[in-house]
C-alpha cells in the first residue's frame, strides 16, 4: 500500500481504508478461522477489535504520509537530508473511541500529517458526526452528552464550536459560487426565524432561491437574510443571482408579494412569472367562514384545474357569481393577480406541473423546519445561517437525479424557448 495513495483516505473514506486494511492481513485465512469468530464473546469485543484495527490503520496511514513527504521508503537515504526521527505519541477521538497512537517525526521537523493535523486530535469522520447533529437542531450541549454516551469520551463545548463554527467559510463559498448562464426555472420563497438582536428578539427572514438547470437536477441557488420579505430585498437578491452568472431565467415561480413580479422583470426581463397557485388559494381563504370553505374551495378549484386559460376565466365568472356577495376580497384577489396566476396556462401539462405551486420550495421549508425546530430563537444572525446552510445541506443530499419525466420537458422546453435555451 503505497504513500500516495495512502494520502487519499481521511474522514469519510477510512472504512474504505479499513478493508483494504483488513486485506493485508490476510482475509481469506481470516474468515475460515472459526477460532477468531469464537473469540468474541460480546459486542464489546467485537467493538474493542475494530478499534484496535482502526489504530493500526492510522499509525500505517501516518507512516505512509511521512513516505510521501520524504520521498523515499523507510530506511532509505533521503536527497536533502532529512530522515526519520523516531516516534511521538498522541491521543485521537474518532467513532471507534479514544486511542493513542504513535505519530512518526522527521529531523527538521516540518512533517504535517494531513489525517491527524497538528493540534488536532479529531478524526474527520467524528467531526462530519457532530456536524450532522448540528445540522438536525442539537444544541452544543446535547451534542456534548450524545458524543459522551455513544463514544464514552469527552469532547468539549468549545471544540465543537469550533467544528460548527469552521462551517461558515465553507458556507461564504458556497454562497459566493458561480452558477449556470440559465435555469429553466426558479422557485423564490422566504421562512422566518426568530433573532436576537439589540437585546430584543425579532423576526428576520431567510430567503431561497432553487433553479432547475439544463439537467433537470434542482439546485439551491442561495440564501439571504433580511428582516422582513418585500420586493426591494428580493430586488438585492436577483442583482446577486445576476452578478454570479445567472443571465436569464425562463420562468420563475413566486408567492403573491405586491410588486414581485415587476421585481423580476426589472432584473430578468424576458423572465415569465407564475405565482403560486396554492399561496392564492390559502389567501383567499383567510376569509371564508369554516362552514363554507369546503363548498367555496370546492368551486375555487374549477379555476386552476381547467383546461385552458378561456375554461378558467368562465371558471372564475361562475365562482364570482356565487361568492362574490358575501367574500369579495377573495374574488378581487383573483381578478388583480390574473395575468400571474394563470401563466401556467401557457405550457403543456407536464410543465403546468411543475410551475404553478412554489410545493417544491415549500416542502424544502418544511424540512429546514423539521432540522432547526428545536431551537426558539437564534443568537445571532451567523446563527441562523449557519444552521440553515447545514439543513439545506442535509436536506438536498437526495438531489442528485433529474425531476421526474424530465426527457419529456425539456422537449417541451426545447419547443418553447428555442432561442434562448441552447443546450
Amino acid at each position: 500500500f503505497g504513500p500516495l495513495q495512502a494520502r487519499k483516505f481521511s474522514g469519510n473514506n477510512f472504512l474504505l481504508f479499513l478493508n483494504l486494511y483488513t486485506v493485508m492481513i490476510d482475509k481469506e485465512e481470516l474468515l475460515s478461522n472459526k477460532e477468531f469468530y469464537k473469540s468474541f464473546k460480546s459486542g464489546e469485543d467485537l467493538t474493542s477489535f475494530f478499534k484496535q484495527l482502526h489504530k493500526s490503520a492510522v499509525e500505517h496511514m501516518l507512516n505512509a504520509e511521512l513516505d510521501a513527504h520524504l520521498d523515499n521508503e523507510k530506511h532509505e537515504k533521503t536527497k536533502d537530508g532529512n530522515y526519520r526521527n523516531g516516534h511521538g505519541t498522541k491521543k485521537i477521538k474518532s467513532s471507534f473511541g479514544e486511542s493513542e497512537i504513535k505519530v512518526p517525526r522527521d529531523r527538521n521537523g516540518d512533517f504535517e500529517p494531513a489525517l491527524v493535523p497538528k493540534r488536532h486530535n479529531i478524526i474527520e469522520g467524528l467531526e462530519n458526526v457532530i456536524i450532522s447533529f448540528y445540522a438536525k437542531g442539537m444544541s452544543v450541549s446535547d451534542i456534548e452528552e450524545q458524543i459522551r454516551d455513544m463514544y464514552d469520551f469527552e469532547v468539549s463545548t468549545s471544540t465543537i464550536s469550533r467544528i460548527t463554527s469552521a462551517v461558515s467559510s465553507e458556507m461564504v463559498s458556497w454562497q459566493n459560487r458561480p452558477l449556470d448562464d440559465l435555469y429553466l426555472i426558479v422557485w423564490m420563497d422566504g421562512i422566518v426565524f426568530k433573532v436576537r438582536e439589540n437585546s430584543k428578539v425579532i423576526n428576520k427572514t431567510i430567503y431561497l432561491a432553487v433553479g432547475l438547470n439544463r439537467e433537470g437536477r434542482k439546485e439551491v441557488l442561495g440564501m439571504w437574510l433580511g428582516k422582513n420579505e418585500s420586493s426591494s430585498f428580493w430586488m438585492s437578491v436577483l442583482t446577486d443571482l445576476k452578478a454570479r452568472g445567472v443571465e436569464d431565467i425562463l420562468i420563475t415561480a413566486t408567492d403573491n408579494l405586491n410588486g414581485f413580479t415587476q421585481t423580476i422583470r426589472s432584473v430578468f426581463p424576458e423572465s415569465q412569472t407564475q405565482i403560486c397557485v396554492v399561496h392564492q388559494i390559502r389567501n383567499a381563504c383567510k376569509y371564508v367562514v369554516w362552514k363554507d370553505r369546503r363548498a367555496f374551495t370546492s368551486d375555487m378549484k374549477h379555476i386552476y384545474t381547467a383546461p385552458n386559460k378561456q375554461a378558467a376565466e368562465a371558471a372564475l365568472k361562475d365562482f364570482a357569481e356565487k361568492w362574490e356577495s358575501k367574500y369579495s376580497y377573495a374574488i378581487r384577489s383573483w381578478r388583480e393577480n390574473w395575468d400571474e396566476l394563470t401563466v401556467f396556462f401557457d405550457f403543456p401539462l407536464e410543465i403546468r406541473k411543475i410551475i404553478y405551486t412554489t410545493n417544491l420550495i415549500e416542502n424544502l421549508n418544511g424540512k429546514i423546519r423539521k432540522y432547526t425546530k428545536n431551537k426558539m430563537s437564534f443568537p445571532t444572525d451567523d446563527a441562523v445561517m449557519k444552521s440553515v446552510y447545514l439543513a439545506l445541506r442535509e436536506a438536498t443530499k437526495k438531489w442528485t437525479m433529474p425531476i421526474q419525466n424530465w426527457g419529456l420537458v425539456l422537449n417541451q422546453f426545447m419547443l418553447i424557448f428555442e432561442e434562448r435555451l441552447r443546450l
